[in-house]
This record gives C-alpha cells, sequence and structure tokens, in this order.
C-alpha cells in the first residue's frame, strides 16, 4: 500500500515570517526516502479554530498527519488538544514524561525553577505511543485512528530532526509491508528538466523500483527507490537500474549517496594522499568556506585566499602586472596564473583560482555579469575554463564555486578537466 503525508506546521511566528519552515523540508525529504508520498505541506497559526479545519482538510486526503510545534508549555500550544478531539481521544496525564520533564531541568536547567506549566506537556492522547524526546521538554507522540495515522513533533528544528530519526522513522518503517531502499545518484552539469526530459517515458512506465529527480541549488540529483520483502532484495533492485543510468549518464553523475561535490573531492584527494588550496576573487572565500564546512577538511584543505583586489592577485599570488594591464583580472591569463601562484604559496598539489563579473554590473573592462574564469592547477599542469554563469550575483558565485570542485573532481577520476560541452 502506499502511503500520503500532509505535514503541518503550527506557529503563528511562521506565517509571520518571523522564522522559516525549515521542518518541513526535512521532513519531507525523510519521507520521500521511505516511499511515503507527501502531496500537501500546511501551515496554521495559533489558533484552535483554524487548527480544527485544517485537520478536518488534511484527514480527507492523507493517511499520515505529521504536525510541527505547539507541543510546548504555554496557553497558546494548542496542538495535542485539537488533535485529540478531532479522533475523539482525551488527554491523560503520562507519568513517565513528567518524570522526564523534571529530571532535563534538573540536569540541564539547574538554575532555573520549573514552573508548573511545564507538565502540561506530559497530557497526552490516550493510548498513544509515546516519542521521548531527550533533545527537550515536551514528548512527542503518536497515534492510528479512523484509518489515518498521526505523529506530533516539537517545533525546534534541532529536536523536530532528532526526533525524526531516532523515533518516528523506525514507527513509520512498520507501516509499509517489505522494506524500502534507496539510491540517490547527484549530478552535476545537467539541469534538473533535461534529466528528466531524457528519463520521461521510463519513469512514468516503472513502478518498482521508481525514479525521481530533485533539484538542487547548481546541481540536481535522481533517487532510485524500490520496495521488496527484504532488504537484500530491495538491494538488489536497485542495482541494474544503477548500473544503467551510470552508463546513460556517464561522467555527469559525481558520485552516489554522496552528500555534495566537495565531500566527494575532499575523498578523492585523501585517498590519492593529496592537497587542495584555492584562490578567490568574486567568489569571496565560499569554495573555502565550503571545504572548511567538513569534518576533517585539514587533512586536505590547506587554505585559501581571497585576492579580491588586483593589488592582491599581484602582491600576495604573484600574478605579473603585465598580464593584468593587458589581459584584466577577468582573464584565462589572470586565472592560469592565480592557480599557479596559490599552489605556490600554499604548497599544496592542487589549486583552484577562480576570477570573473559576480554582478550586478559588468566590470571597468566592459566583462559581462556571470562571466567567470575558473582555474585548475596540478603541479605544472593548468587547465582554464571560460563559464557564462547567469545574472543572479549569489547563483554565480554558487555555480563558480561548484564548477571548480567538479574540475577537480574530474581530474583526480582521470576525466577530462574541461568538459567538452554538447
Amino acid at each position: 500500500m502506499s502511503h500520503t503525508a500532509e505535514l503541518i506546521a503550527v506557529g503563528t511566528e511562521l506565517l509571520l515570517g518571523n522564522i522559516c519552515n525549515t521542518d518541513a523540508q526535512m521532513i519531507s525529504q525523510t519521507l520521500s526516502a521511505l516511499g511515503i508520498n507527501v502531496f500537501y505541506h500546511t501551515v496554521v497559526g495559533d489558533n484552535p479554530q483554524r487548527a480544527k479545519e485544517v485537520i478536518q482538510v488534511a484527514r480527507s486526503r492523507a493517511d499520515i498527519i505529521i504536525t510541527t510545534g505547539g507541543l510546548g508549555p504555554t496557553c497558546d500550544d494548542l496542538t495535542k488538544q485539537v488533535l485529540a478531539e478531532a479522533f475523539g481521544k482525551k488527554l491523560v496525564f503520562h507519568e513517565e514524561s513528567a518524570r522526564r520533564i523534571r529530571d532535563y531541568f534538573a540536569r540541564r536547567l539547574p538554575h532555573r525553577t520549573m514552573t508548573e506549566n511545564n507538565l502540561q506537556q506530559a497530557m497526552l492522547p490516550e493510548g498513544c505511543t509515546v516519542l521521548d524526546n531527550d533533545w527537550g521538554t515536551a514528548p512527542g507522540c503518536a497515534f492510528e485512528a479512523e484509518g489515518c495515522t498521526v505523529i506530533m513533533l516539537p517545533g525546534p528544528p534541532r529536536e523536530c530532526r532528532a526526533m525524526l530519526e531516532h523515533r518516528v522513522v523506525p514507527y513509520l518503517r512498520h507501516l509499509s509491508e517489505g522494506v524500502i531502499a534507496s539510491r540517490t545518484l547527484k549530478f552535476f552539469g545537467i539541469g534538473e528538466s533535461m534529466l528528466e526530459a531524457q528519463l520521461r517515458d521510463r519513469m512514468l512506465s516503472m513502478t518498482n523500483p521508481t525514479l525521481a529527480p530533485y533539484a538542487k541549488e547548481g546541481e540536481c540529483e535522481l533517487r532510485i527507490t524500490a520496495k521488496a520483502a527484504t532488504a537484500q532484495q530491495a538491494e538488489a533492485m536497485l542495482l541494474p537500474v544503477e548500473r544503467e543510468l551510470e552508463a546513460q549518464f556517464g561522467d555527469l553523475i559525481y558520485g552516489v549517496d554522496v552528500p555534495n561535490l566537495e565531500s566527494r573531492i575532499s575523498q578523492l584527494l585523501r585517498e590519492q594522499g593529496l592537497t587542495l588550496s584555492c584562490a578567490e576573487s568574486c567568489t569571496g572565500g565560499l569554495a573555502a568556506k565550503r571545504m572548511t564546512d567538513l569534518a576533517g577538511a585539514s587533512q586536505v584543505f590547506s587554505g585559501g585566499v581571497v585576492c579580491y583586489t588586483n593589488q592582491v592577485k599581484e602582491r600576495l599570488l604573484g600574478v605579473s602586472s603585465r598580464t593584468l594591464d593587458t589581459y584584466g583580472a577577468v582573464s584565462k591569463e589572470t586565472a592560469r596564473e592565480l592557480a599557479l601562484g596559490c599552489a605556490r604559496l600554499m604548497g599544496t598539489d592542487l589549486a583552484i583560482s577562480i576570477t570573473g563579473v559576480a554582478g550586478p554590473d559588468p566590470d571597468d573592462r566592459g566583462n559581462p555579469v556571470g562571466l567567470v574564469y575558473i582555474g585548475l592547477a596540478h603541479g605544472d599542469q593548468v587547465w582554464v575554463r571560460r563559464c557564462q554563469l547567469g545574472s543572479a550575483r549569489d547563483r554565480v558565485r554558487n555555480s563558480a564555486v561548484l564548477t571548480a570542485f567538479d574540475m577537480v573532481r574530474r581530474r583526480l577520476t582521470g576525466l577530462n578537466v574541461i568538459k567538452e560541452e554538447p
């Protein structure tokens, strides 16, 4: 049986735009991996009547309802009350949850007095499965009634994420007969629309396994999902589809079940005992940030230089004044010298350089917004790619960094560094 879910976020602060609903994105991604369809996201304020109306609509079109928020100790935390009433359940005091709340205050907040209203969080729907919260005070809960599974989670993202992973996913697995397995292929160099166009007929004809493309910032991914009686059988169903896709798309696939491009190149650098550095102009340190966001990055990434002005390019990285005067900062020649100078300065095996026009205006030589030159030096070899990356400043910067990382990936896997355009 295929399940459909609706996510309901409760909180007036979401409607006012004071905070972003990051819980919904996280939960949707998790449910997708479990093979559960999410057809609707709903946000409702801290108003009992409107919350009741939202729940009535949700139960008419989904067999799983997951709520976030509204489980706290204050008078506007009404999620449990509204859901219990909607499904004809009483709220009862759960002594073990109350004990855990008292213990949380004693251990984590010893200098604060626990007010009695905190025990409101221990009022739970009768007969529910209590989802213990080891990351906060408000327990979650789940119950099944009238053909619908209801799951309530706290709103703070740190608590919600941990509860989802450690409490909800195990609970949801029993809803499906059999086991669901998935694998995610990560692509760079092809957009979601082009990917979908090439796979549309196949996706429409597939039932098990299935394919689903997802757009990411500057790249895209393709998830293969299979369902079988056992995990081994499900994995065996995924493998031939993965092999066929690899044969079809080749070097556009940069990894399988890897978080991102920087993780992939970090893995390759580590395996080959190599180091990387970067010289960045228009990206202003974004490549270095993304590398150092990775745990253990110091094993493979030595550092970076933000060379925003010509003076820094010349004095620190050794770009000749003649090159800058003749060709300008945004040029193939400057990108080449930046990459070589960075590798020399940092003492690394490889170095990337990025110089271009991120916008919002053309540069003083008339180079258009989005023109970027990206260099890669490895030993005495240097490659430079000329890119036109659009007109939105953030997109230009992000795409430039991803392109640089992909050049590193291609070098370390024996591919042509400068990918031939179709």
